[in-house]
């Protein structure tokens, strides 16, 4: 049996918990070694991948890796969050009982680390000393060298922050085992993997995978939905998937911080990393605090809504990030970053990488280029224009590397939260941007958050898949107690947030080009928003909201024609009552939804009927 006591000590663990759970699971999953990580183990690991093969040369300290090929996505199907009490169960939350889950996990896991070196990775997911750092901690146990260099990137990683806890035991016990990848059953009948959160019990168990949020607990497991339930038994905090970002006014000397939730392809890391546009430069800048995650609680002190972002990394999809749709991406994964591609097309011989929208084109030349299952680009048929990379293709680089990362990311105090937008992707009925002052109405808003289906996945073109608050694939309790949760934590805030929904995507129907430029220019509306909320604007009243009036949007720089101009500032009241009625469907699958959330519905029905 491997001596789990001689390489903890080696590490300095004193925590007499963290030895236990790391000696229960190194006998259950039969692994060879023992090895407490930390950063300064980064360039060893990565030296070692590369003689490995586990990771490829991708320039100067970049690297490319590639997962199984049915290996590739977060497996939503197969994620559930177990707890002991039926009433956590949710509409989207796979609920299942604790006992059983734990049971199958563990038989799952017993001895399928047999031979490997298992990896104690000890972490801390918030700022060191920030208010909600006793719900931070965690020590996730992998099998797989790669994904102890994704952790590294994506969490404060290190011995320090298990040692010196108040109470030893309140950390979160993470086990990941890879499993025999090929023989896994994937998508049949047959399929053996699971991925756990055990939320009452702080335990997180993920069995069969080696990819993203299926292997990198600290993030997704822990950062959102474990947090989430934490969050919700302790009364203090909401853990959410938002982006964060600060706006600095040159001329004023003000900062403003803005969070809020996008469903998948609605531009939330775009927007997260955006820079301001050229005619705005002088006056404002723009900067990144994260892009994924966001935990929010009241101040004890001051009484104001404060937020921070739990991650020190970026998990971003590299499928059309140019120097047009996100610079500052790019140059968070410039050569000498350290960081990480995954499963995006590479040439070995060069070492260049390559994934759908980084060019216009792909490589002209094809010899040498691999597509990210590994086959030669030049053996294929003429006419396959199967993608070279996969749709879900990423890179992970750490904080520090943003160019216009926060110069307080970090600070324990977190920062204070001006703003709480909502966007999805709908071609019409939503405005550029729609601003709420009412709490209840916002949440609602948030909890009717949604993007455009297509007829194919939906059977309804044009209906919106309800995405609440962006949170779908991560609730960790019934949606219900979630919106009561909400209420409860915002409305205990002195000063309120302004609530507002945006829209990028609106299209003309005529030749379907978009009608507002985005990206950069995205920063305008925002601007209007806090505006809004300091009562230098008023714009105009609607059923839904409060909209800008042409003239009180900044359009400095900006191309856009008077009739899309109108458009994006417009409401369609009838598009608006049809959607009405799949928003009360879509409401009523909720268990104890709140009766605020349901006044605040009929309120906007009630609007919407007496709009001319």
């Amino acid at each position: 049996m491997v001596d789990v006591n001689t390489a903890l000590d080696a590490a300095g663990v004193s925590n007499p918990k963290v030895r236990e759970y790391v000696a229960y699971w190194a006998e259950l999953t039969g692994a060879a070694n023992i090895e407490v990580v930390s950063p300064a183990d980064d360039a060893r690991l990565i030296a070692e991948c590369l003689e490995a093969g586990e990771l490829e040369p991708a320039g100067e300290g970049l690297y490319y890796s590639r997962s199984y090929h049915k290996d590739t996505a977060r497996s939503e199907e197969r994620t559930v969050v177990a707890t002991s009490r039926p009433t956590d169960k949710g509409e989207y939350n796979n609920w299942r009982d604790a006992a059983e889950m734990t049971e199958l996990q563990k038989n799952n896991m017993r001895g399928a680390s047999a031979g490997k070196t298992m990896y104690v990775i000890p972490y801390l997911m918030s700022p060191v000393g920030n208010a909600l750092a006793p719900w931070a901690t965690g020590v996730e146990l992998t099998d797989c060298r790669t994904v102890v260099l994704h952790m590294i990137r994506m969490a404060r990683v290190g011995v320090q922050y298990i040692n010196d806890l108040e109470d030893p035991n309140q950390f979160v016990r993470a086990v990941h085992v890879t499993g025999d990848l090929e023989n896994l059953g994937q998508g049949t009948p047959e399929d053996s993997r699971y991925f756990v959160t055990v939320a009452d019990e702080r335990t997180i168990l993920h069995y069969g995978s080696s990819y993203g949020g299926n292997a990198l607990l600290g993030k997704i497991a822990h950062g959102l939905r474990q947090a989430a339930y934490d969050g919700w038994v302790s009364g203090k905090f909401l853990a959410e998937q938002y982006m964060l970002i600060g706006i600095h006014d040159k001329e004023t000397g003000k900062d403003y911080h803005i969070c809020g939730g996008f469903p998948s392809a609605s531009g939330k890391t775009n927007l997260a990393m955006m820079l301001a546009p050229d005619a705005l430069g002088d006056r404002y800048h723009v900067s990144f605090y994260g892009d994924d995650i966001a935990w929010l609680w009241v101040d004890e002190e001051s009484g104001k809504l404060y937020g921070m972002n739990p991650e020190y990394g970026v998990f971003g999809v590299a499928k059309d990030t140019n120097e047009g749709t996100n610079p500052t991406a790019l140059e968070s994964i410039a050569p000498g970053t350290g960081a990480i591609f995954t499963n995006i097309a590479y040439n070995p011989t060069s070492g260049e990488v390559w994934w759908e929208g980084r060019t216009p084109e792909p490589p002209a030349d094809v010899d040498g280029w691999l597509d990210w299952l590994g086959a030669p680009i030049a053996d294929r048929e003429p006419g396959d224009t199967s993608p070279w990379a996969h749709p879900n293709s990423r890179f992970t680089t750490t904080l520090d590397n943003v160019p216009n990362i926060a110069k307080d990311y970090d600070a324990a105090s977190g920062v204070p939260i001006d703003a709480i937008i909502f966007g999805g992707r709908t071609r019409d009925r939503e405005p550029l941007i729609r601003a709420i002052h009412d709490l209840a109405e916002g949440v609602y808003d948030g909890l009717t958050l949604g993007a455009e289906a297509t007829a194919a996945a939906e059977g309804k073109e044009g209906v919106l898949r309800y995405d609440p608050m962006s949170n779908r694939p991560f609730m960790a309790y019934g949606e219900g107690d979630y919106a009561q949760h909400y209420l409860n934590v915002v409305g205990a805030a002195k000063e309120q947030p302004i609530f507002a929904h945006v829209n990028w995507f609106q299209k003309d129907p005529e030749d379907g080009h978009f009608r507002w430029p985005g990206y950069r220019d995205n920063l305008r509306p925002l601007l209007w928003l806090l505006q809004l909320k300091n009562g230098e604007v008023k714009g105009r009243e609607t059923a839904v909201g409060i909209i800008p009036t042409a003239e009180e949007l900044n359009l400095e720089g900006v191309d856009i024609s008077d009739a899309d101009l109108e458009a994006i500032l417009t409401i369609d009241v009838d598009r608006w009552k049809q959607e009405m009625g799949y928003r009360e469907e879509h409401l009523s699958s909720f268990e104890r939804l709140p009766e605020a959330i349901w006044e605040a519905h009929r309120r906007v029905t009630a609007a919407l009927e007496n709009e001319a």
